[in-house]
């Protein structure tokens, strides 16, 4: 009788606590997030060092210069803005690949930077933005690995026809590996690159739709010579 009792307590208490799971995990995340930001940009970094350095005409506290700097930096953007759509986004990358791009270390950095900023703002002409998320079935039946295919032509290897695949990092989906997979193992998410986006951010919290079948459209392959 005691043990059904401490066994009805428990369950009870194992509900009480998946209740308040997701929240505590989204917090924590939220937390998370918010240390990460403080860390690269608050008043105590590189980057907030410069803000405040932005602020100090304005304010004599170190707190008030650094809220004063970025809140110029940010009333500063708006003309970048204006001056992108008003057909200065050409001149100003035609400028960065000039400069930037050119040096070794910086410039990798930069590309790696530039291609994540184009998944996020989700513009048709963005190369990564235009990726289609696919399901990777590893071995054909295996283990489902939810991932980009950056090109829908195939290439052939040893008389066998593979996609090229990227397998995006959680919870930040800027990094990972390329990976080429037989043709066969691919089938299309049907979902959207923000979709796959959320998911890996959310270090699988938030679920993938389920998948309909499908398999993915056939091309030429691309064949690969020494």
């Amino acid at each position: 009788m005691l043990k059904h009792s401490l066994r009805t307590l428990f369950a009870t208490w194992l509900a009480g606590l998946f209740a308040l799971l997701p929240l505590t995990v989204t917090l924590a995340l939220v937390s998370w997030v918010i240390s990460l930001i403080n860390r690269f940009i608050g008043p105590d970094s590189l980057i907030g060092g410069l803000f405040a350095t932005l602020g100090q005409p304005f304010a004599s506290n170190p707190y008030l210069a650094y809220l004063s700097g970025t809140l110029l930096l940010i009333v500063a953007i708006y003309p970048l803005g204006v001056a992108v759509q008003s057909g200065l986004r050409r001149p100003l990358a035609k400028l960065v690949d000039m400069t930037l791009r050119r040096i070794p270390l910086i410039g990798s950095l930069y590309n790696l930077a530039d291609r994540f900023v184009a998944l996020l703002d989700q513009k048709q002409e963005a190369d990564i933005g235009a990726m289609s998320p696919v399901w990777c079935f590893f071995g054909g039946e295996g283990v489902a690995v939810l991932a980009l295919l950056p090109n829908p032509e195939p290439v052939e290897l040893d008389g066998r026809i593979y996609h090229a695949i990227l397998v995006p990092t959680a919870p930040v989906p800027i990094g990972g590996g390329l990976l080429y997979v037989p043709a066969d193992w691919i089938r299309p998410a049907q979902i959207g690159v923000d979709k796959l986006t959320s998911i890996y951010v959310s270090m699988g919290i938030t679920p993938p739709p389920a998948l309909r079948g499908g398999r993915m459209p056939t091309a030429s392959p691309v064949i690969l010579t020494d």
